[in-house]
This record gives C-alpha cells, sequence and structure tokens, in this order.
C-alpha cells in the first residue's frame, strides 16, 4: 500500500500549541532553590499531598511568575485567619502606608530588610520552606496565597487577542508614546489605509 500524501497533526489528541508545558525544575542555578524542589516533589510524591505539588510547580517558575505581596495586602489577606500559616512562594516586601502589622506567621521565599523587622516587631515569625516542611508537610493550618502578577507597569501595555466577537484589542491600552492623541499609534495596524486595522 503506497500513501503519497502528507501526514497531518493531530489536533485533538495533541492541540496546536507549543511549548506552554510546566517546568520540571527551576531554571535558577540557586542550589538552595533546588533543594527546596527536591524536597517538595518528593513530599508531593510519597504523602499525596497537593499543597506539596503545588508548592514545588511555584518554586520551579519563572521570576515573572513569583510576583512579590507586600505585607499590607498580606494582612489584609490574612484577616481572621489568626493562628495560621501565610505561604507565598515569592518575596515579601514593606508597605510605608499600613501603620499597624499584625501578629502573624509567614513563610516565603524571601524577605526585605523592612518586611521582616516589622513582621517580627509586631511578634509575628518569618519562616523558611524547609522550616515549613517540619511543621507543616502537609500544608495544614496554612493559607497559600499569590502576589499580583498583572500589577506590572509593562501589562498596562498588553491589549488582548482580538476575535469575531470582541475586536476591541487596543482599546484602553496604555500607549508606548506620551500622548494617546490624533498623531500617536495611530498608523499601520491601527488604519485601514496603513496596512491593516486592529
Amino acid at each position: 500500500l503506497s500513501f503519497t500524501g502528507k501526514m497531518g497533526i493531530d489536533l485533538v489528541a495533541g492541540g496546536r500549541r507549543v511549548g506552554h508545558n510546566v517546568r520540571k525544575a527551576p531554571v535558577s542555578q540557586d542550589v538552595y532553590l533546588k533543594l527546596l524542589v527536591k524536597l517538595y516533589s518528593f513530599l508531593a510524591r510519597r504523602t499525596d499531598s497537593k499543597f506539596a505539588g503545588v508548592i514545588a510547580k511555584r518554586l520551579c517558575m519563572s521570576r515573572l511568575n513569583k510576583a512579590p505581596l507586600s505585607i499590607a495586602r498580606l494582612a489584609r489577606y490574612m484577616k481572621g485567619k489568626e493562628g495560621k500559616t501565610a505561604v507565598i512562594v515569592g518575596a515579601v516586601t514593606n508597605d510605608a502606608r499600613l501603620l499597624e502589622v499584625p501578629q502573624m506567621t509567614v513563610c516565603a521565599l524571601r524577605f526585605t530588610e523592612d518586611a521582616r523587622a516589622r513582621i517580627t516587631k509586631a511578634g509575628g515569625e518569618c519562616i523558611t520552606f524547609d522550616q515549613l516542611a517540619l511543621r507543616a508537610p502537609k500544608g495544614s493550618n496554612t493559607v497559600l496565597l499569590r502576589g499580583p502578577k498583572n500589577a506590572r507597569e509593562s501589562v498596562s501595555h498588553f491589549g488582548h487577542r482580538t476575535t469575531v466577537n470582541n475586536p476591541h484589542t487596543h482599546d484602553a491600552v496604555k500607549p508606548y508614546v506620551r500622548s494617546k492623541g490624533r498623531k500617536f499609534e495611530k498608523a499601520r495596524g491601527r488604519r485601514r489605509s496603513n496596512g491593516f486595522k486592529v
């Protein structure tokens, strides 16, 4: 049997998107981070703990996906959850606008100097992930938190993909130029007469 036609791609089985995979190891060369990944992936495998699996996955994420969380936001999220440990796979930063820091136990990858000082002064505790693994290997009595990933300035310049139902890709998007006037970012790609319009 001879088959001359070219084989297609099985879109149902493999899908169309390429490269959208979950990291199995961190790109960073930090030995301590690698040890943490080893520890939490072991816990996830041997204890069937979803918490440890999520921590292991987030430890491998890029820096952009490990957004920092300020102590003001942290205090807001921990309201009514006294006695629980806040867990952040990322940095905890200070916020001068927060006047009173509540007492809380926080586990994070990193604390800024001021944030650590203010948490400990309030009678709280700053712990590391290896300490957390000894205290709560399965994540009992913890609150898993994340920093605001889309709070970066650059995100305000991003549009969204254009669909048939929603063509307004560039509406309410911050321009890369000083003004949003008639003369700025209004040529190719924004007018039918200049290439195309979105």
